[in-house]
């Protein structure tokens, strides 16, 4: 008897198969069972009828609790009322382990009960569709980064300096040593880029920020692609190619778990190149048009952000923001030094900045100023320093976050249900 997978049910009509899950639901009519399974790729009703099973089959079924794990046989018919337009006609049960009474039940919970079980709650329907939706990104990620030529060279986690200052990093004891959980592979990836050309990292990245917000974790994965003579402009240019690589992606693979999180997907199918392209400057007049009261030079918030692309109703860049707020690292524009090469990426309907990036700085002199203005040992970006003493050009990078990524594409309320377990602000169990 083929073992099959229960999204793969439509291949086997009219053939007898066994499918390998857990039990998701169960109702009896007395006469008829309804055995809800599910193994990870979808669900399916398996009807069991009392005069067609052996007795004994017939109670073993009866025995089943809701997570009880089981192996399912039976001949695949189509159904257009049952899930996914298919269902199973019992032929055999084979109980694997019988689960005490389930503590999350089919009836709503609230969100500190389910966040304390999360490696149950991860089993239900709706967080299957979304980490299935999360893998599915990754592997667009990867495809899109193989096809334009780059290389994958991961970086350290464990790092001796910090991108941007330690303040918001977690610090450990490396054998006497400071040592810190990375907050970026960007410096790294400057490096390996020097040699490979074009590269990218994925990995999980750290930061100690006290935020308590529906768009921020402490742990999150970003994927940083670093490359040599790209400018700010092949830098954009580039994200919003692969932005909507994945979106397309998603659409084509995962139309069955976007509907299950009821995901309006006339808006992602909206999402067309180019996308538009504003200055910060431009930015901050949009914002006081709006009516809010907004300094230049100030950093924007997620309300900003959330302004700034519902006036497009579209993923918008905003690039050339002010020096004094970014990393020592970005490179100035040489007609007005007062701003960076750099460039966000903020997604629409309030889902904020999504990619951040830029145009690195790749003279010697001036990177060492920039060191020093803010307080930064040089000695311990010697090594990056010599990245401009031994053949420096001009290159350009940028980092993704996964997880804002994931939530955009899901239509998601909260960042916590893009990861299996996700570190907030005072929250790491389990």
């Amino acid at each position: 008897m083929e073992t099959v997978l229960i999204k793969n049910l439509g291949d086997h009509v009219g053939q007898q198969v066994t499918i390998q899950g857990w039990l998701y639901n169960r109702r009896s009519s007395g006469k008829i069972q309804f055995l809800i399974v599910r193994d990870g790729s979808g669900l399916v009703q398996g009807v069991m009828v009392k005069k067609e099973v052996a007795p004994e089959l017939y109670e073993a079924a009866q025995t089943l609790t809701q997570e009880s794990a089981l192996k399912l046989t039976g001949l695949v018919r189509a159904e257009e009322r049952a899930l996914g337009g298919f269902e199973m006609q019992v032929t055999g049960v084979e109980v694997i382990a019988i689960a005490e009474e389930y503590p999350i039940t089919h009836k709503e919970h609230g969100v500190d009960f389910l966040a304390e079980r999360r490696h149950l709650w991860i089993r239900t329907p709706r967080q299957v569709a979304i980490l299935r939706i999360r893998s599915e990104i990754e592997h667009a990620l990867r495809e899109f980064f193989y096809q334009h030529d780059f290389v994958l060279a991961d970086a350290p986690i464990i790092t001796p300096a910090a991108c941007e200052g330690t303040t918001n990093l977690f610090e450990l004891d490396y054998h006497g040593d400071k040592g810190y959980l990375s907050q970026s592979g960007q410096l790294y990836n400057e490096a390996t880029a020097l040699a490979l050309g074009r590269i990218y990292c994925f990995g999980p990245t750290f930061r100690a920020e006290k935020s308590k917000t529906r768009r921020h974790l402490l742990e999150f994965w970003m994927i940083e692609a670093e490359m040599a003579y790209f400018d700010v402009d092949d830098n954009m240019k580039l994200q919003e190619e692969m932005v909507c690589f994945v979106i397309q992606r998603v659409l084509h693979k995962c139309a069955n778990e976007l509907r299950t999180l009821g995901r309006d997907v006339a808006k992602l199918e909206a999402v067309k190149l180019p996308f538009p392209r504003i200055s910060y400057t431009e930015a901050v007049e949009i914002l006081k048009q709006a009516g809010e009261e907004f300094v230049w030079g100030d950093d924007f918030g997620a309300p900003h952000e959330t302004i700034i692309s519902n006036h497009f109703n579209a993923p918008v860049f905003v690039h050339r923001y002010p020096t004094a707020i970014k990393a020592f690292y970005m490179k100035p524009d040489p007609q007005d030094p007062t701003v960076v090469l750099g460039a966000d990426l903020l997604a629409p309907e309030g889902y904020g900045e999504i990619i951040g990036g830029g145009q690195r700085i790749d003279d010697l002199n001036l990177l060492k100023q920039r060191i020093a203005e803010h307080k930064l040992p040089e000695d311990a970006f010697e090594w990056y320093l010599d990245l401009r003493r031994y053949g420096s050009v001009p290159h350009s990078g940028f980092g993704l976050g996964l997880e804002r990524t994931v939530a955009w594409l899901c239509g998601l309320d909260h960042i916590r249900e893009t990861i299996p377990f996700p570190r907030m602000l005072h929250k790491m169990y389990p």
